[in-house]
């Protein structure tokens, strides 16, 4: 199933989260900042959820985002680690020294 959707994400800065919903489900990627960069610490999905497809492109759009912003990206939570194992496109968003 291809994800071709527009995805609409808010950038909560408040809650340090990313936000988009999908069926009326709250899925959020949680994260922090220091110093230009970017820490994405989890993802949190709602119990039933086994989109894959979904959650690859909500990376994909937080890292436009990222690098919209100039930020360089450490991923904390182990899904996006694997996503950037599996995409070795965005290995530039990675900082200087961090290996995957």
């Amino acid at each position: 199933m291809e994800v071709q959707q527009m995805m609409e994400i808010n950038d909560n800065t408040f809650a340090r989260q990313f936000e988009t919903t999908l069926d009326g489900n709250l899925i959020t990627v949680e994260y922090s900042f220091q110093e230009r960069k970017i820490f994405l610490t989890r993802i949190n999905l709602p119990d039933d959820f086994d989109n894959e497809e979904y959650v690859d492109e909500l990376i994909k759009n937080i890292l436009e985002i990222a690098e919209e912003r100039k930020l360089k990206v450490v991923p904390i939570y182990p899904r996006i680690t694997k996503f950037f194992r599996k995409h070795k496109a965005y290995k530039d968003l990675l900082p200087p020294g961090i290996r995957i």
